[in-house]
């Protein structure tokens, strides 16, 4: 097969929602928008589902039209961007949860869906989605009068441990849901780390689930194979990929693999990511191109029949670190052309 091979473990997904639930002191929820992180909402519901999730969170109302039909009725399914012109018929049809961030989405959702669950999602310093102070001061009153199902919102600097802006929100949300006796949360993944004064009574884990930073204690989830198709010996003075911007200065021996900027390997590994041959790197060479990579395997002596761009010995966030990135944006991109192989869960 001339695709890479995508491994992902469902079990040991399972073990991090696990440990940060043990680590919880409400509910553990799970965060499973852009397509479970990219790894397959369907199969990554299912898992978490019957390990004992029962309240789940995506980005948009068609995520979450997708996860119903993928778990049927019972679990929660929480939409942070809200109650959208549009989604009436989605949200009321398949028992979606939006979290409400406006005075706009409130009377919208009230309006074309009464007595139909919500929740209020609260903006306490990102300034990305949920209702200010002022404007949430002048609603609360009528808001929780419909007995919405959480109050929620979001940490921006929760992956720096020590940044004053956690503490800020962090008093921010205090004041805003001071004397309320409904559900709260403001924690994911980094939140969770941070501690039980942030855990409130529902917590989020999102990146931390699929094997990334901050969570270092969680087992990884991916594995990424591709298979090489040629190789060949490269005498000094001869090149590598598109614009020769590698050039050999001795005898080099050259896989090329299959796989590049189409399948999410971005361009800015040119030159300075490696692939590992078992514990072994092996240095790219050359541009990442669409559909093929040049890789240095002179030092190993052997032919290999593919080679691994992450696994145990180089994860996600090593990728990303190299790439001038993130873990998140790695696992989003990863593309279709995969084999994809699923193992537990």
């Amino acid at each position: 097969m001339a695709t890479g091979k995508l491994t992902i473990d469902l079990d040991a997904l399972v073990q991090n929602w696990r440990t940060l639930a043990d680590h919880t002191t409400g509910e553990a929820a799970a965060v499973v928008k852009a397509d479970g992180y990219g790894l397959g909402i369907a199969r990554v519901a299912r898992a978490l589902a019957r390990a004992g999730v029962r309240r789940f969170f995506v980005a948009v109302a068609e995520e979450g039209a997708t996860l119903r039909q993928t778990l049927g009725p019972g679990p929660e399914i929480n939409v942070m961007s809200g109650h959208m012109p549009g989604d009436t018929d989605m949200i009321g049809d398949l028992d979606l949860t939006p979290m409400i961030n406006s005075y706009d989405q409130l009377l919208r959702h009230l309006e074309s869906l009464p007595g139909a669950q919500f929740g209020i999602q609260l903006d306490t310093g990102m300034n990305r989605l949920g209702m200010e102070a002022a404007e949430w001061s002048a609603l609360r009153d009528i808001a929780v009068a419909q007995n919405p199902t959480l109050i929620m919102s979001h940490l921006a600097c929760s992956d720096e441990p020590d940044h004053p802006m956690n503490r800020q929100q962090l008093d921010q949300f205090l004041a805003m849901t001071e004397g309320l006796q409904l559900p709260r949360s403001l924690a994911a993944t980094g939140g969770i780390l941070l501690g039980e004064d942030y855990h409130f009574d529902i917590t989020r884990p999102g990146i931390g689930l699929y094997g990334g930073r901050p969570f270092e204690a969680a087992a990884p989830v991916v594995r990424l194979d591709l298979p090489v198709i040629q190789t060949r010996d490269l005498e000094p003075g001869e090149t590598v990929g598109y614009g020769n911007t590698w050039t050999a200065t001795e005898p080099t021996r050259v896989a090329t693999v299959s796989g590049g900027y189409a399948d999410g390997i971005h361009r800015i590994l040119t030159n300075r990511g490696q692939f590992h041959f078992g514990a072994t790197p092996c240095p790219i060479l050359g541009r990442v191109s669409m559909d093929l990579i040049g890789i240095d395997v002179t030092h190993l002596g052997t032919d290999p029949a593919e080679l691994t761009l992450i696994g145990e010995h180089q994860p996600i966030d090593d990728v990303a670190d190299t790439a001038q990135t993130i873990g998140y944006e790695i696992l989003t991109s990863l593309g279709a052309r995969y084999d994809r192989r699923y193992s537990g869960g």
